[in-house]
């Protein structure tokens, strides 16, 4: 093998390491959430208001999605078991929030089993995404 060889090699092979993590935006979430939504049937469109009532009420337990994240997404949040600090769930004071397809079903479907008991919908999923895209 020569020298060059093993060089361009070397350089595409650490050129693969260093590319960046493909992020979405959180409006792309919500697009691909509206396509499941559409898939799933009774789909309506996602509203921002249906999400805030959803956010902030029990579902027949004792924990609502403010229990934790507060009633103001863009705050800081605690979790009601083990105190751990949590960061702002608003996209508008996180910019983190919203732009991993994986950790957004994985929170989703952490979150709604503790508060409802069962997976959240699409639809609830994408209402309220919506509303905490107009959360500033």
């Amino acid at each position: 093998m020569s020298r060059k060889f093993f060089i361009s090699l070397l350089v595409a092979v650490a050129g693969l390491a260093v590319q960046p993590v493909l992020a979405e935006t959180p409006s792309q979430i919500l697009t691909s959430m509206a396509s499941s939504a559409k898939a799933v049937g009774g789909y309506k469109g996602f509203s921002a208001v249906s999400g805030e009532q959803f956010f902030k009420s029990k579902h027949g337990g004792e924990l609502s999605c403010s229990a934790c994240h507060t009633d103001n997404p863009a705050a800081m949040g605690k979790h009601v078991k083990t105190s751990k600090a949590i960061q702002p769930l608003a996209p508008s004071a996180n910019a983190e929030r919203f732009t991993d397809p994986t950790k957004v079903e994985k929170w989703f479907k952490r979150n709604c089993h503790d508060v409802l008991a069962r997976v959240c919908t699409p639809q609830e999923k994408g209402d309220v995404l919506a509303y905490l895209l107009t959360v500033k």
